[in-house]
């Protein structure tokens, strides 16, 4: 039955192409990230080239190419800043478009911190239909989104019926939206990956870090699901992550993660952000087991800090001998962002019960096998992700690297250990060169 909400509705529904039309010139623009992606209106931004210049998109990991940022002309009309780089970004950024820079940023202040350099002019993002109380629902992500729609000039959404109506903090009223556009799409997706071989070793030595009862932060990738592929022994796991990926759903299914022994938020799942399959989606549409709460909150070390038996699982490209990890960048080449590994290796590691973990995997080589991912500096202009007085441990498929409390010498001998075999004389060579061992 029709309400005084759904009037109010009316009188803010507009098209694709109005929406777009609201963006002025040196207007900040801010994008929902990944499966909340207004994936309608980003595919019409370089429509408006010629009215605009000087216009920064603000977003993290863009699912798609958009023409406003990978076509030429563009550049000095948009440009897209990335808090986290996806293939899109990358690609402009290798043929040298001119439209893409990057955000150094930690996932848990990216709204903060934007919002303190600039307030945001524009917010686009998705939302479920309206309920009759003039709800709607945020859905798949509220990491930096509800934070931004509170201080941006103008909030536009893209409904969508195919979005799961979630909860927790996602819920936001027809009267806090200044315009809505209707655009009913698939929701972006990820796949699950099937871990290989080399992916299922490391998986087991995470595995063997984990103990009955952990509360656990893992991503998504052949690691962190070979990972989860590990744990179906375990019993009693709980989950306080800022993404929610199917692992996750399927461990609760088996009844390894119950969330029943967590010492904050009993009996819920707690994330941020969500991305998946299809399945995973229709899992959370009114799932009163999962709780999606602001990033600013979730994936704060000092609230990541008070789960009991804390595990963060995160992965990287390389890292050095004293223990610097590198996940985000080789040289000076932006490849993706620091994302939250930071933010929970951290709080992970100072669990207020003493047994929190953070644990960093990658592969032992890359390249084919052609060059070692233990490494004894980092390459001149590297970002360094987690510093390495925070790193715990590092898992390679050849073993664990114990990390805290020890020294240069104890660091350096126990990576040496998880090399590839093929590169631990040289490795040693260096060690014994720089004086580190």
């Amino acid at each position: 039955m029709p309400t005084k909400w759904h009037e109010k509705y009316k009188k803010k529904l507009i098209s694709l192409e109005d929406a777009v039309a609201k963006i002025k010139s040196d207007d900040d623009v801010i994008v929902a990230q990944c499966a909340s992606e207004p994936q309608g209106c980003m595919s019409k931004f370089h429509l408006v080239k010629d009215k605009v210049q000087n216009v920064k998109v603000f977003s993290v990991l863009t699912m798609k190419p958009y023409d406003f940022y990978m076509k030429p002309e563009m550049k000095g009309h948009f440009e897209l800043c990335s808090w986290f780089h996806a293939p899109g970004s990358r690609a402009a950024i290798k043929d040298n478009v001119g439209t893409v820079t990057y955000v150094p940023n930690m996932l848990h202040r990216a709204a903060t911190d934007r919002i303190y350099a600039k307030k945001p002019d524009i917010f686009f993002g998705t939302c479920t239909p309206m309920d009759a109380k003039g709800f709607v629902s945020l859905s798949l992500g509220i990491t930096y989104e509800k934070d931004i729609i509170e201080a941006a000039d103008i909030v536009v959404l893209e409904v969508n019926d195919r979005l799961p109506r979630t909860l927790g903090d996602t819920h936001l009223h027809i009267s806090d939206i200044d315009f809505v556009v209707e655009y009913n799409q698939d929701v972006p997706s990820l796949p699950m990956p099937v871990p290989s071989a080399t992916d299922m070793l490391i998986g087991k030595y995470i595995a063997e870090l984990v103990a009955d009862e952990s509360t656990i932060q893992l991503g998504i990738g052949g690691i962190p699901n070979a990972a989860a592929l590990a744990l179906t022994e375990k019993r009693d796991l709980g989950v306080h992550t800022e993404m929610m990926v199917d692992s996750m759903m399927e461990l609760y299914e088996l009844g390894v993660i119950t969330n029943k022994k967590k010492s904050l938020y009993k009996d819920k799942f707690i994330c941020t952000f969500s991305m998946g399959s299809r399945k995973l989606y229709d899992w959370l549409d009114d799932n009163l087991a999962v709780e999606f709460q602001r990033g600013k909150w979730v994936n704060d070390p000092a609230v990541i800090r008070q789960n009991s038996k804390m595990v963060s699982i995160n992965t990287c490209l390389m890292v050095d001998f004293t223990g610097q990890v590198a996940s985000e960048s080789i040289g000076t080449r932006q490849y993706s962002g620091t994302g939250g590994q930071s933010d929970t290796a951290v709080g992970a590691k100072e669990a207020y019960d003493g047994l929190g973990k953070g644990i960093i995997a990658c592969y032992s080589s890359a390249q084919d096998g052609k060059i070692s991912t233990i490494v004894p500096t980092l390459p001149a202009g590297t970002g360094v992700t987690l510093h390495r007085s925070n790193t715990d441990h590092i898992v390679t498929e050849h073993g664990i690297a114990y990390m805290r409390g020890r020294t240069v010498k104890e660091r350096t001998k126990n990576l040496i250990a998880i090399a590839d075999p093929q590169f631990r004389e040289e490795l040693t060579a260096q060690a014994k060169k720089l004086g580190y061992i």
